[in-house]
């Protein structure tokens, strides 16, 4: 049906991606729990990161998206869910790089000792 927007993002899966290039991570989505998208890429580009769908090479060198949304607010749905869970992987990144705090040293016990 045109028009509805029913469509849910389930489950996002982020493989974040330790290359030296503009690839930060390949996602995959499930749509109502029964539809995969696999290799979606977080890209991170001159004015900030973005949502790359998946594509392929064409043999004139052009790239052309496999899967994509067709309206805005369905792009907008899928990049909203794809940056929360990357943005909640990389919070817990912090969290689990982050020291513990020291144990705070126990004070010094007074010793009296007798001098002869």
């Amino acid at each position: 049906m045109k028009g509805d927007s029913n469509l849910k993002v389930t489950e996002v899966r982020v493989r974040k991606v330790d290359h030296d290039n503009r690839t930060k991570a390949y996602v995959t989505i499930t749509l109502d729990d029964c539809f995969v998208v696999r290799d979606i890429r977080v890209v991170e580009g001159q004015n900030g990161f973005f949502v790359a769908m998946p594509s392929r090479k064409r043999p004139d060198g052009q790239f052309k998206d496999i899967a994509h949304p067709i309206n805005t607010e369905t792009r907008k749905m899928i990049e909203e869910a794809i940056f929360a869970e990357y943005d909640r992987d990389e919070e817990e990144k912090v969290e689990e790089k982050e020291p513990e705090p020291e144990p705070e040293p126990e004070p010094e016990k007074e010793v009296e000792t007798e001098i002869e």
